[in-house]
């Protein structure tokens, strides 16, 4: 599911004209369905339809494929949000 999720951001970033500023977060998932296992060594075709898009959030159907079977499936939410406001809601890291 996380794969799908990121080939998505990626696939949508590559809209967004001031990406530099914004950062793609993951938001939800729906109808996930894990169809067969996925073993070290297989290789993941992920293929992302773009179902909604508007000016800060999308919805996307993913499946990951290994060969033509597919290994796993979902829709997944996403949401735009300013680099800014994703920097101030975490904690500060303590050195050690």
């Amino acid at each position: 599911m996380e794969a799908i999720a990121q080939a998505g951001g990626a696939l949508l970033l590559t809209e967004v004209p001031n990406r530099d500023e914004l950062l793609m977060v993951f938001t939800g998932i729906e109808r996930a369905r894990f169809r067969r296992p996925v073993v070290p060594g297989d290789q993941l075709r992920i293929e992302v339809v773009v179902l909604a898009w508007r000016m800060n959030a999308a919805r996307l159907e993913g499946k990951a494929y290994v060969g033509d079977k597919v290994a796993a499936e979902a829709v997944v939410t996403c949401r735009l949000v300013p680099r800014a406001m994703g920097a101030a809601n975490q904690e500060p890291r303590e050195e050690t």
